[in-house]
């Protein structure tokens, strides 16, 4: 069994963003040369996220609208965690998004549905985040 580990680095300027990053990791899979095994895709960073959805723009549109009605970033003193501190609401974001992405890998590629693409979801941006790929298998 082999083992391949990347960090991808993101520097957004906006405080959220939903950005596709299934190029990245299919780089990542060529250069680990495993066959049949699973990638698993997380931010290192707990005001960001990792999930798998269609690249459509009206979707990515709604997610932030929705996100942005479940968990408001203003007035940022409605949150406690907000003391000294205005991030609280991207914290709250990612819980909803979910942390990580594991994908199997057959025959070399990811093993994808139709429309499935990995998507790198920002919440409190304007600095560099990290986000591993860990690749498993033969």
């Amino acid at each position: 069994m082999k083992s391949y580990r990347k960090e991808l680095s993101f520097n957004v300027p906006t405080r959220r963003a939903f950005i596709n990053i299934t190029p990245q990791v299919e780089e990542c899979l060529a250069e680990s040369g495993i066959e049949e095994g699973i990638a698993l895709i997380n931010p290192m960073h707990i005001t960001a996220s990792v999930f798998i959805n269609d690249d459509e723009s009206g979707l990515h549109q709604d997610y932030d609208e929705w996100l942005e009605r479940l968990a408001p970033h203003e007035p940022v003193s409605q949150y406690r965690h907000n003391v000294g501190e205005d991030n609280a609401d991207a914290h709250m974001k990612r819980q909803v998004m979910g942390r990580e992405a594991v994908v199997a890998v057959t025959g070399g590629k990811l093993d994808f549905g139709t429309w499935e693409r990995i998507f790198y979801g920002e919440f409190d941006g304007r600095r560099r985040k990290r986000v591993l790929v860990k690749i498993i298998g033969e």
